[in-house]
């Protein structure tokens, strides 16, 4: 697809609209806000993770309301069941004769808040497996198509705290994004004290509607990725398994959904710059929120007390930007 100045920098304009107005919303947490408009620009699904009362569902909830989107809330419970977030079939009377009618559940809206979603067990957190990769929930052997745009933005609790459970493997590499919500410094404490309220939620006003977050995104993927920065992203997530240098320390690394996240993740972030093309700087900064969670750490590096952000630090440093090696069309043969 041709790359649009123009409609780039007029994108980027309206984007800084949707982040600066939640800026107003959450205090203090500027590069949190940047990264959420990020993943939602790259049609990525989002988990916000921190202790309770930092602000992560208010945040998802100022999204919502920042964009003429329909949006649902799930509270995850040990005792919620899949049906009660897919849906489920439901004995009616048509003109046919009784009937099961599929009855859609919270799940069909354009963004779908997963509040608490380690709260849950495992099977229902399975659940939104089909639906975060292939937009689409299948219920008795029939698919039903989710909405467009399709959005899942989950929060959890750390697990050490009791009653939660693990997420998946497989659904944390559904996610685009693991962000951490970290607590607020006294100056930032000051200013929610002194213009928040106990209970009252904050006004936001609307700054885009649905068609245009759709054509925000399909301006995003006109973003031109140059062929070296591509292979920057390859090189950082090839890193991850060769269990080489940094990389010992590692047990499972990357998979290419997380290339593919990287890639678009970047072009995300050139638009926000109102830039036409992604750089080295672009994939170096969504690296890690990428990589944190899509990485296993082996037994001997947890009890070295290594932690994914320090190993994925050090695999950074390790990686230059530039490949050294003569690239394959300027060789003799």
């Amino acid at each position: 697809m041709p790359v649009d100045e123009t409609a780039i920098t007029a994108a980027a304009s309206k984007v800084a609209l949707l982040t600066e107005s939640l800026n107003q919303v959450l205090f203090g947490q500027e590069t949190l806000v940047d990264l959420v408009v990020t993943g939602l620009l790259a049609r990525g699904h989002l988990l916000l993770e921190g202790l309770p009362g930092l602000g992560k569902t208010e945040l998802v909830k100022a999204l919502a309301k920042s964009i003429d989107l329909e949006n649902k809330r799930i509270q995850f419970t040990p005792d919620l069941l899949p049906g009660d977030i897919t849906g489920n079939p439901v004995l009616q009377e048509t003109a046919a004769g009784r009937q099961f009618v599929f009855q859609p559940g919270p799940l069909f809206a354009n963004l779908v808040l997963a509040d608490e979603i380690n709260r849950a067990s495992p099977k229902t957190q399975s659940a939104l497996l089909e639906a975060m990769q292939e937009r689409c929930v299948t219920v008795l052997g029939e698919p039903h198509p989710l909405p467009n745009p399709f959005f899942v933005l989950a929060t959890q609790n750390p697990i050490e705290l009791e009653g939660t459970y693990p997420l998946p493997e497989a659904q944390l590499d559904r996610f685009l994004f693991k962000l951490e919500v970290r607590s607020n410094s006294a100056e930032v404490l000051e200013k929610i004290v002194l213009h928040r309220e106990m209970g009252v939620e904050p006004q936001v006003p609307q700054v885009l509607t649905g068609p245009e977050l759709v054509s925000l995104t399909e301006t995003v993927r006109t973003i031109h990725l140059p062929p070296v920065v591509a292979n920057y992203i390859a090189r950082i997530v090839d890193a991850t398994q060769r269990g080489e240098g940094a990389a010992s320390a590692i047990k499972f690394g990357a998979s290419p959904r997380a290339a593919l996240g990287m890639a678009a993740a970047a072009k995300a972030r050139a638009l926000m710059g109102g830039r036409i093309n992604a750089s080295f700087e672009d994939v170096a900064e969504v690296a890690m929120p990428i990589l944190q969670h899509r990485i296993i750490l082996n037994y001997e590096a947890r009890i070295e007390g290594h932690t994914p952000r320090s190993v994925i630090e050090a695999i950074l440093d390790a990686v230059p930007a530039h490949d050294l090696a003569v690239p394959k069309t300027m060789r003799a043969n």
